[in-house]
């Protein structure tokens, strides 16, 4: 028996679990947090990390040392789209390091979506979809067939970015939403296997689209709304979702049952990509999964514990 944490920062949020690894190749979540740090927060065209969001960050990584410290369990720390692309990413990652001890992985694009694929088919009953994770400054992208891993990318635009980009944080304008939108399409334009995924359902990760699978359940009357793994929604409920949602102020989503009040500036931008996704290959429903990036490096540890 040994222990795993996983510390995964991502652009708007960090997270961390800590996982007990038996020896019959089964493991058991012994602590589940998150802190929302956006760290993507104003990078802006010059794509720099900044000083409050890093602050934000540095405490939040402490605090996360101070649940799994006692264990002491082999730490695998990644971050994403954010820290990918900054161009102090060297400086911030070297500041981690001597204020926490913390030495990050700083994930491809395709390893995102690799690890994406490997936590989603080791935990989920699909044959065939589109896997969407929406994070903070990215979205990932994977084609899957019988169960497999056909195509894979990675984008450069995520529910921080495009909230900030195009002011969809609070009252939101018609032709803002629309260049957004035009600009998610250019982007899906380029990948001519998106073709090929014609009316195949998008399985979802990310908070954005954990927030909308809540929000749908707390409609439907669900008891257990946080419960989400393989949930299914029709499409046409997404759309009346996103529909209401758009029309609100801050404050207005600040108020709705099942999304969390610190989302409430980037659900809109956060629900862009899978509403433009389904729009392009006219996706029936989407299937929600709890497992991502972090399943597919336990996924992954496990796997090499049995070699």
């Amino acid at each position: 028996m040994s222990y795993l944490a996983i510390v995964d920062l991502g652009s708007n949020s960090a997270r961390m679990v800590v996982e007990e690894l038996h020896d019959d190749g089964t493991h058991t979540e012994l602590i589940r947090e998150k802190r929302d740090t956006r760290i993507a927060q104003n990078m802006g065209e010059e794509l720099l990390l900044k000083e409050t969001p890093i602050l934000r960050t540095i405490e939040a990584l402490k605090y996360f040392q101070s649940k799994y410290i006692n264990f002491h369990p082999k730490v695998r720390a990644i971050t994403t789209a954010a820290v990918r692309m900054a161009k102090n990413q060297t400086e911030f990652l070297d500041r981690v390091a001597r204020e926490t001890g913390i030495q990050f992985q700083v994930l491809t694009g395709d390893q995102e979506a690799y690890y994406d694929y490997l936590g989603v088919i080791s935990t989920l009953n699909v044959a065939e979809g589109v896997i969407l994770d929406t994070g903070g400054a990215s979205v990932e992208l994977i084609a899957v067939d019988n169960r497999r891993s056909k195509e894979a990318v990675s984008l450069s635009f995520g529910a921080v970015t495009l909230s900030e980009q195009y002011h969809l944080a609070n009252n939101i304008m018609p032709n803002n939403l629309a260049s957004a939108s035009d600009y998610i399409l250019s982007q899906y334009n380029t990948l001519q296997w998106l073709e090929t995924q014609y009316q195949k359902p998008v399985i979802l990760l990310g908070g954005a689209n954990r927030s909308l699978a809540r929000m749908a359940r707390t409609r439907l009357g669900e008891t257990e709304v946080s419960m989400i793994h393989g949930f299914e929604m029709l499409v046409d409920l997404v759309e009346q979702i996103f529909e209401e949602i758009r029309q609100m102020t801050r404050k207005e989503r600040e108020k709705i049952a099942g999304l969390e009040t610190s989302r409430a500036d980037i659900i809109v931008s956060g629900l862009l990509p899978l509403l433009n996704l389904m729009r392009k290959i006219n996706s029936p429903k989407v299937i929600f999964s709890e497992s991502g990036v972090r399943e597919g490096l336990i996924a992954e540890t496990l796997a090499q514990q049995d070699e």
